[in-house]
């Protein structure tokens, strides 16, 4: 273990601080958590949102959702092109930048538009986290073209016009430019970014009920969770065939033979693989509020154990996780570890493979892993995998707290 630490300390993380420090890192990183106080009120929102499952009198607070958490791509549509302008010291294209950046994202989720032409509707689950892919393609084109113009002007140093007026002209054609590449894609092409995404990771699907394609998919979702992309954008894909694979197990039992899909809904958020959220991060919020020596880490471990509890993990993720080098390999890591021992669990015989639907993932383990499977050996499994969990996230939890302490120590 001695020898870990100190391959952790001193070859891996000067090599996470130099990836950490990447221009595009720290603009990504810097823009998923200026946003960070919207996803926060999110998560406050689905808590809120758990009595109305059970009493039909509780308000809905949806709406509050729909427009805090619901536009996390639009914000950061507009905040990476403004943060990368801010990096690259051109404050005079920060605004326009973004701006044109949600000009575009709009553009690529595809609007449908009425025959007039006055009337615009939009598939409102591509503002928020199910758009991430699209708000980053779009925001990083729009950063690299407003760069390349940044230094251009229609007008000499010595012009006696008015800066903002010459900004506004300077402006024109980058702007210009990016919404034509907009118009030319959909408009002309017939261009669905939102739907060739999609389609990307449809092929993903079909070997799900091997551990290979098991353990893949879910690495797929933590991998691309780490760079601030939820894997609700892989619902319209992995949403039909858990609810098929558990469908399956119910008519196999009813039939009088054993259920065998393990790619389910009830498999991974309610039984075993993702405690507290994607990726398993119960452990890691645990030694944020608990073992912390950092004054950040530990105020973010408050915020975020009640939300943990209920398995919504988005204020740890996009908080510390998101673009950290330090925390994004542990959590790749158990995206491959956990499927597989899960898995592997499930097919030994250690716990009942679960048979009934069982949507209710914001109940806590081990609780909803008792509903699922209801037997002592699924709760030794849901035991094992929170225990090497454990052993995944501390070593890089330790390289990272000392870092966070020494720069704030540095601060003060």
């Amino acid at each position: 273990m001695n020898n870990f630490m100190n391959f952790l300390n001193n070859k891996f993380a000067p090599k996470a601080q130099l990836v950490g420090n990447n221009e595009w890192v720290m603009t990504l990183k810097n823009s998923v958590l200026e946003a960070l106080p919207f996803i926060l009120v999110g998560s406050v929102v689905n808590l809120l949102d758990i009595p109305g499952n059970f009493w039909k009198w509780w308000p809905d607070f949806s709406p509050i959702l729909n427009f805090t958490f619901g536009l996390l791509s639009i914000f950061i549509a507009f905040l990476i092109p403004f943060n990368f302008m801010e990096y690259k010291k051109l404050n005079k294209q920060r605004i326009i930048s973004g701006l044109t950046s949600m000009a575009l994202f709009l553009m690529l989720i595809n609007p449908k538009f009425t025959s007039s032409g006055s009337t615009a509707s939009f598939n409102f689950n591509e503002f928020g986290a199910g758009g991430m892919f699209v708000a980053i393609i779009v925001a990083i084109f729009v950063s690299l073209i407003m760069e390349a113009f940044g230094k251009f002007s229609f007008f000499s140093e010595d012009s006696v016009l008015p800066d903002f007026v010459t900004s506004w002209f300077d402006s024109m054609l980058p702007i210009g430019l990016i919404i034509v590449v907009g118009w030319l894609l959909v408009d002309i092409s017939n261009f669905d970014m939102y739907n060739i995404i999609e389609s990307v990771f449809a092929p993903l699907a079909k070997g799900a009920n091997t551990i290979y394609g098991f353990t893949f998919l879910l690495f797929i979702d933590c991998f691309i969770y780490s760079m601030g992309i939820s894997g609700w954008v892989l619902t319209p894909i992995t949403q039909p065939i858990m609810l098929s694979g558990i469908a399956a197990n119910a008519l196999a039992v009813t039939a009088g033979y054993p259920a065998t899909h393990i790619f389910t809904s009830e498999v991974i958020y309610s039984g075993w693989a993702w405690i507290g959220g994607v990726g398993c991060t119960m452990p890691l919020v645990l030694m944020m509020l608990f073992m912390a020596k950092s004054q950040r880490l530990k105020a973010l471990g408050k915020a975020c154990i009640v939300p943990s509890v209920f398995n919504i993990n988005e204020p740890v993720v996009f908080g510390t996780i998101v673009w950290n080098p330090y925390l994004m390999i542990p959590l790749w890591i158990n995206g491959i570890v956990l499927p597989i021992i899960t898995w592997v669990g499930l097919k030994a015989g250690l716990a009942a493979i679960p048979k009934a639907l069982m949507q209710m993932w914001y109940i806590p383990f081990p609780f909803s892993t008792w509903l699922v499977s209801p037997s002592v050996g699924a709760l030794i499994l849901m035991a094992i995998i929170f225990v090497i969990a454990w052993v995944i996230w501390f070593p890089f939890f330790r390289i990272y707290d000392g870092r966070v302490v020494k720069e704030e120590s540095i601060k003060h």
